[in-house]
């Protein structure tokens, strides 16, 4: 996608090119949504109240460290990959064809990390699975902002996209392995809106550092810092189902 922004914006702005994008994803994914269907209701099982379920786990130690461990993996995150671009153009003096690259590198590889950290989750404890992804952002990450070479980069950017897909795909797991599925949905609703305040503050904070001190020297320190608190925070996780 981002070589086909980039075309599209060359070839008819970024205006058009921005409604063509949105028009795809109507025309193509749309369609998709709403061929998918409800599974069908067992009416002969009679519904389960999780309301007290809810309210018990809310109150553990073990949600407020996936919470905490989701914001600063996502912070860390968002604040990379949304500085990623203007750190190659301003700062390496990239070709914004050459940034696309690096940006498409990381995408498709985020596709390879689905599959693999799935695979991994299905065989190994998910909560180890859970902490190599956030290590991969704290390892990664002094490659993508400390290092100018291509052949540095390009397999920093591999490898970070490989986290950025196994993150959202482990999180729900590791939830449903220690609360359970009755309250998977509500519970994920709250780790992802905390989620979304941390992906959208830290790219602009790192952003604020970058405009202060002319370089993302400091905010990939603080970027290293949230991921490796997110990794604490996962290793402090129990093994199994929480007693909510």
């Amino acid at each position: 996608m981002p070589w086909i922004s980039n075309f599209l914006a060359m070839q008819f702005g970024w205006q058009t090119a921005l409604q063509m994008l949105g028009g795809f994803i109507i025309v193509l994914a749309l369609p998709f949504a709403l061929m998918v269907k409800d599974a069908p209701l067992n009416e002969s099982l009679p519904a389960r109240d999780t309301s007290v379920d809810i309210r018990s786990a809310l109150k553990t130690l073990p949600f407020a460290l996936i919470v905490l461990g989701s914001m600063c993996s996502i912070a860390a995150v968002s604040g990379t990959q949304q500085n990623l671009k203007l750190f190659l153009s301003l700062d390496r003096h990239y070709s914004q064809s050459n940034a696309a690259q690096v940006i498409s590198l990381v995408l498709a590889f985020s596709i390879v990390g689905r599959v693999l950290m799935g695979w991994l989750a299905d065989r190994f404890p998910k909560k180890l699975v859970m902490l190599l992804i956030y290590l991969l952002v704290a390892t990664t990450i002094p490659f993508l902002f400390l290092n100018s070479r291509p052949i540095v980069v390009a397999p920093a950017a591999a490898l970070f996209g490989i986290r950025l897909g196994g993150d959202y795909m482990i999180l729900p797991l590791v939830t449903a392995e220690i609360f359970g599925i009755g309250i998977l949905g509500r519970l994920m609703g709250i780790i992802v809106t905390a989620g979304g305040v941390a992906e959208a503050a830290s790219p602009w904070m790192i952003g604020r550092l970058r405009d202060g001190t002319g370089s993302y020297a400091n905010g990939c320190v603080v970027l290293i810092c949230l991921a490796l608190l997110g990794a604490v925070a996962v290793l402090a996780l129990p093994k199994g189902r929480s007693p909510a």
